[in-house]
């Protein structure tokens, strides 16, 4: 009898041990299957980006697919044209001058602010509206989305923040939508679609969030050299880098023949 206990321990301990092996790396190789034919249905993701030699941008889901949902990255790359976003999740000082430069070179821009920004700063808020950029809805509290799993979860934070905007503002926000850092599954992109949204990833950004590690202005133009025709540019309006680079960034690439369209070309 203690032999047989002791064969059936072991058995129990080798299937235990299969089973923290074998099923991840089963799970890894379905997971990579799954990846590689593009987004399938309740499979959370990143956004994420990669260039062709001629900086065309490949995003880890098609257009074709993301369409489907009122979701795009890029624009036609056909004609030259630039949608420069800015994604605001606090003020750090520098929205000011950043809607100064716009004004200035005559450039649409679409923001994509969260609650705290309506609440701490709705003098800006009111500014941008005033001075026809769009204000989009980037969630009230900045969560990673992918967990949302239900209907209800996902109104919370954009339903609520719909309310706070037209609370400042008193028009209703247009509804555009950025997920906060870009993590969304398929179940999100259809519950934005249903709730009247178009949904906005992006095909040009660079690491400029970082307050303490600020870009030089080197190191920008080059990040943005990738620049081409559909663009979607997200930028980072608490990125001091930005705020002093954006009037020449601008002038560059209305000097390359781009001229600057608004996200509304997007709109169904």
């Amino acid at each position: 009898m203690i032999l047989i206990l002791k064969k059936k321990q072991i058995i129990a301990a080798v299937v235990c041990l299969l089973s923290t092996v074998v099923v991840p790396i089963t799970y890894n190789i379905l997971s990579q299957r799954v990846m590689n034919t593009s987004v399938k249905a309740n499979l959370c993701s990143n956004w994420g980006l990669a260039f062709n030699k001629d900086n065309v941008p490949q995003g880890n889901a098609t257009s074709e697919y993301l369409k489907q949902y009122n979701c795009y990255f890029v624009g036609n790359q056909n004609e030259k044209k630039i949608y420069l976003t800015f994604d605001a999740g606090y003020e750090n000082g520098y929205t000011s001058n950043i809607l100064d430069v716009l004004k200035k070179n005559d450039v649409p821009a679409a923001f994509f602010i969260v609650g705290n920004y309506i609440e701490t700063r709705p003098d800006l808020v009111k500014r941008m509206v005033a001075e026809n950029h769009l204000v989009g809805n980037h969630t009230l509290n900045h969560p990673d989305m992918s967990k949302m799993q239900t209907l209800e979860q996902f109104k919370k934070e954009v339903i609520t923040m719909e309310e706070l905007y037209k609370s400042v503002t008193g028009k209703d926000m247009i509804k555009i939508y950025r997920p906060p850092q870009g993590k969304y599954s398929e179940d999100n992109l259809k519950m934005a679609k249903e709730l009247g949204y178009t949904t906005f990833f992006w095909s040009l950004a660079y690491v400029d969030w970082i307050k303490t590690k600020q870009p030089t202005r080197e190191t920008a133009f080059e990040k943005l050299s990738k620049i081409h025709p559909g663009a979607i540019v997200l930028l980072h309006s608490t990125s001091k880098t930005n705020s002093e680079i954006l009037d020449d960034l601008i002038k560059k690439w209305k000097s390359e023949g781009y001229i600057f369209s608004s996200l509304t070309d997007f709109i169904e």
